[in-house]
């Protein structure tokens, strides 16, 4: 694990894979979750969340589950502003890695139904 060079005395980012050794069966496994993918979806949409800004149909501390498997396998990074817990993608640096990962996996996936709890039917 590594961290990111950045540390601010206003925030500090948490250790992460270097994407560099991380293999694409990790991230693929990481992303195979019905939640975690809705996480991603919404990630997309705000840039970056906490388990109480993400409007999920699960509790917080199932939220900030799937966000340490997503931040352990590498799709997110995060960093603690103050009590606060700040996740966004990787995006950039997997898009580097694994051209098309992200946007093949999105388009494919079906958008998850709210009501079922991240299932889609």
């Amino acid at each position: 694990m590594s961290s990111l060079p950045e540390t601010s005395a206003e925030f500090t980012w948490l250790p992460q894979p270097d994407l560099a050794t991380l293999d694409v069966g990790v991230l693929l496994h990481a992303l195979a979750d019905p939640t975690r993918l809705q996480i991603v979806r919404l990630l997309m949409e705000k840039g970056e969340g906490s388990c109480g800004s993400l409007e999920l149909p699960v509790n917080r501390s199932t939220v900030s589950h799937h966000l340490r498997i997503l931040r352990d396998s590498g799709v997110v990074s995060t960093r603690l502003q103050g009590t606060s817990r700040l996740s966004r993608l990787r995006w950039d640096e997997i898009e580097e890695r694994f051209p098309g990962l992200f946007p093949a996996i999105i388009d494919a996936a079906p958008p998850a139904d709210r009501t079922s709890g991240g299932r889609s039917h």
